[in-house]
C-alpha cells in the first residue's frame, strides 16, 4: 500500500465483536474466514468478496510481492464496482 502512498501501518485485523452494536451502512468482507458472520450485523447490507487469503501465498521475494500487488488490484477493482464506479474509478465495470 505504501507504493500507492496509503499508510496502513496502524491498521489491524479486527474481530467482528469489536463492531457489535454499531450502526453500519455496509459490511464488506474480502476472504472466506468470516463464514456466516456478516449476519452478525442485522439490517446491514453485506458484500462478501471472496479472495485468496494472502497468508496462503507460498511465493518468496519478488514473486510474493507481485502476488500481493495482484490481490490488491483485484480487491480495489471489486470494491470500485461495488461502489458503482467501475474498476479504477471509471464508470465502466471491469
Amino acid at each position: 500500500m505504501r507504493e500507492l502512498n496509503i499508510d496502513i501501518s496502524a491498521q489491524r485485523s479486527k474481530p467482528v465483536s469489536e463492531f457489535e452494536g454499531q450502526q453500519l451502512d455496509f459490511v464488506i468482507t474480502v476472504c472466506n474466514k468470516t463464514g456466516g458472520m456478516p449476519g452478525f450485523f442485522p439490517g446491514t447490507r453485506t458484500a462478501p468478496l471472496a479472495f485468496k487469503d494472502p497468508a496462503a501465498f507460498t511465493q518468496i521475494g519478488e514473486a510474493r510481492l507481485q502476488a500481493f500487488r495482484t490481490l490488491r488490484g483485484k480487491i480495489h477493482a471489486r470494491v470500485m464496482v461495488f461502489l458503482g464506479e467501475g474498476a479504477y474509478g471509471s464508470r465502466e465495470e471491469a
